[in-house]
C-alpha cells in the first residue's frame, strides 16, 4: 500500500488515509507490539521511573507488552485520562487497577487516582517521519500534554507504531510535539530532534 503525500493532501484527509492504513497494518499484523517490545535494547531509553502507555483503539498497535517489559524493569506504569476540561492528565495504573470511561470515552484510571508526571510517554498516532514528526488523532490532547512536560523538565517520547505508518515528511504546526524515537515491529530508533 501506497504512502500517502502528505504534501498534496489536507491533514483531515492524511488523517482518513492513515487511519486506515492503521487498520489494514492492524489486521495483517496482530503480534506487532509484541514484536516491536522484543525489539527494544535494554540501553535503549533513558533512565526512567514512571511510565505512560496507552490502551490501544482504532488499530492501534498494542503497548502491552512493551508496558510489562518495562514495568518488569521497575517502571511505573500510567495511563492518559482526558478531564472533563478537556485537558489530559497521566495518572497510576497498577495492572490490576479499575478503569472508567473517561470525557472521551476511551478506558481511564478513575478521575481520583494520584496523577504522576512521567520521564518517558510512549506516544499513539497515525504517522511518523524521519525527522521526528508525529500526527495524532487531532484532538491536540498529547501536544498539549507533552508540551507542558516539556516546559517543567524532560520527558523523552517514544511513538509506537507500525513500521508502514511512516511517512516520507509531514509538514508539522507550531504546536505539534515531535518525537524522540520511534519503535516498531521493524526496530527502535533515535529521531533527530532539530
Amino acid at each position: 500500500m501506497p504512502s500517502p503525500d502528505p504534501d498534496r493532501i489536507s491533514r483531515q484527509d492524511l488523517r482518513r488515509a492513515q487511519r486506515r492504513r492503521r487498520r489494514a497494518l492492524a489486521a495483517a499484523q496482530p503480534d506487532a507490539g509484541a514484536r516491536a517490545a522484543l525489539l527494544l535494547a535494554e540501553d535503549a531509553l533513558p533512565a526512567f521511573g514512571t511510565f505512560a502507555a496507552y490502551l490501544p483503539a482504532g488499530g492501534e498497535i498494542d503497548p502491552a507488552p512493551l508496558a510489562a517489559r518495562l514495568m518488569a524493569r521497575g517502571g511505573r506504569r500510567l495511563l492518559p485520562r482526558v478531564m472533563e476540561d478537556g485537558a489530559m492528565r497521566f495518572l497510576d495504573a497498577p495492572p490490576e487497577g479499575v478503569l472508567a470511561p473517561d470525557a472521551a470515552g476511551l478506558p481511564a484510571p478513575p478521575a481520583d487516582a494520584p496523577g504522576l508526571r512521567p520521564d518517558l510517554v510512549i506516544a499513539p498516532l497515525l504517522a511518523f517521519d524521519r525527522l521526528g514528526g508525529r500526527l495524532g488523532q487531532g484532538g491536540g490532547h498529547y501536544d498539549r500534554t507533552l508540551a507542558g512536560l516539556r516546559r517543567t523538565g524532560p520527558v523523552f517520547v517514544l511513538g509506537l507504531a507500525y513500521a508502514g505508518q511512516e511517512v516520507d515528511r509531514l509538514d508539522l504546526e507550531p504546536h505539534d510535539q515531535k518525537l524522540d524515537a520511534v519503535l516498531t515491529e521493524a526496530g527502535y530508533r533515535r529521531l533527530p530532534q532539530a
